[in-house]
């Protein structure tokens, strides 16, 4: 069996040096070359011109055995990445006519004239192996010159991820007999990750030398992900889920669940088995704390709405929120948001509602209450409970910490229930 490679990731584009377009296919193409157990190296991006593509692949070459490039295969001037693959491997481009096919297609399909450009996406270097892209126009191309995989494809998100799953992963785990490899992700919420490795120390020193445990970090929490590869015994997966309940018993209260799954999705099933509606009252977050719970499909089945009440007027006119606990407590204040969280339940009609008001930033602090300033309630029918959050991480990141403490305040306080698993 062949010794595992090493991956360079290469994106093609002056768009993406001048930060006009953000880089989310290295992002992508690592993690599902970890899923395989491949490594990657080094990701880097150049620019539109030829002489710089050429000095990137003589660089990574010497680096790696796999190079995954992107960008550079559409129609226009500026992408030369098939002419400047041609020159390298020593080749000439030629029509591929199963690809020029798929691309006429398109263009009737659609009632579109077909120009010569159009035409040209179906140019191939003559010795390549061409990736049918049945998601777009231009096909990926894979070469194997000396030993190294060099893989083109276009940069375009969703045309890239079709070619990876569906041609790029397979041929790579072919290519290099990559052995079996199982990853197991236990989601954690409200504990930092220095605290968490601390709380789990034991745990982590005992785990058999087969399975890496690594944390990932994310704002609020932490993913676990343990990586298990083959040491020839069979059922790896189960093995590996059976550290869990040690795991459960070391740090539960922080898990909501296993498997690679968002806190606002893993909330919908805790409320689902309890037969629960929800709502929002929302004043810092503007909307943030509904939107994330309705991106995910199905929320409709549990989440009637929201009160974005952001002037104090709506506080009280809409919420019952009391003009004097306004000018007692103010509106960053627990007092407040609990009287937001029972007047949601009450205005929208549900089982549970959340609360959010604080000072984002960048103005409004005080010295009694600076920015990062956070209050968040939690009401159901039988309590209210409400939380004041310190955090100064910038407007933005405070509004999205304030929205993840809220969904961890909720299932905090649901009546106990299993863990979500996907």
């Amino acid at each position: 069996m062949s010794l595992l490679p090493d991956v360079e990731i290469m994106t093609i584009g002056d768009e993406l040096l001048y930060g006009q377009v953000i880089d989310t296919n290295s992002t992508f193409m690592g993690q599902e070359l970890a899923k395989i157990g491949l490594r990657v190296r080094q990701i880097s991006s150049v620019s539109d011109r030829a002489d710089e593509i050429v000095a990137a692949l003589d660089q990574a070459r010497q680096r790696a055995r796999v190079i995954l490039i992107t960008g550079g295969l559409g129609p226009t001037k500026d992408d030369l990445t098939k002419h400047v693959l041609a020159r390298y491997f020593h080749s000439e481009l030629v029509m591929h006519e199963p690809t020029l096919e798929h691309v006429e297609g398109i263009f009737k399909r659609y009632n579109r004239p077909m120009l010569d450009v159009n035409r040209q996406q179906a140019l191939v270097p003559a010795n390549c192996e061409v990736l049918f892209n049945a998601v777009g126009t231009a096909p990926g191309m894979w070469f194997d010159d000396q030993g190294t995989v060099f893989v083109s494809m276009p940069g375009v998100p969703h045309e890239m991820k079709y070619l990876m799953s569906e041609q790029v992963l397979p041929r790579l785990q072919t290519r290099f007999q990559v052995p079996p490899i199982e990853h197991v992700v236990v989601q954690t919420v409200g504990l930092g990750e220095s605290f968490l490795a601390e709380k789990i120390a034991d745990w982590e020193t005992a785990l058999p030398s087969n399975v890496k445990l690594a944390y990932l970090p994310y704002l609020g929490g932490v993913r676990l992900r343990l990586t298990g590869y083959s040491d020839g015994q069979p059922d790896l997966r189960p093995r590996m889920e059976a550290l869990l309940p040690e795991l459960h018993a070391a740090i539960g209260e922080y898990i909501f669940a296993e498997g690679e799954v968002k806190l606002e999705a893993a909330i919908g099933p805790l409320l689902l088995a309890r037969n629960l509606t929800l709502g929002t009252a929302e004043s810092c977050t503007g909307g943030l704390l509904a939107h994330k719970i309705t991106s995910v499909p199905g929320s409709s089945a549990y989440f009637r709405g929201s009160i974005v009440a952001y002037h104090n007027d709506i506080k009280v006119q809409e919420l019952g929120v009391s003009p004097a606990t306004l000018a007692d407590h103010g509106a960053v204040s627990e007092a407040t948001v609990r009287e937001m969280a029972e007047g949601a339940r009450r205005r929208l009609g549900v089982d549970v509602a959340l609360a959010t008001s604080g000072i984002a930033g960048p103005g409004g602090g005080t010295e009694a209450k600076p920015v990062g300033t956070i209050c968040i309630a939690y009401a159901d029918a039988h309590q209210t409970v409400s939380r004041q959050f310190s955090f100064d991480r910038g407007r933005q990141l405070n509004v999205e910490y304030t929205v993840t403490m809220a969904l961890n305040m909720l299932r905090q306080n649901l009546p106990a229930g299993e863990v979500v698993k996907l």
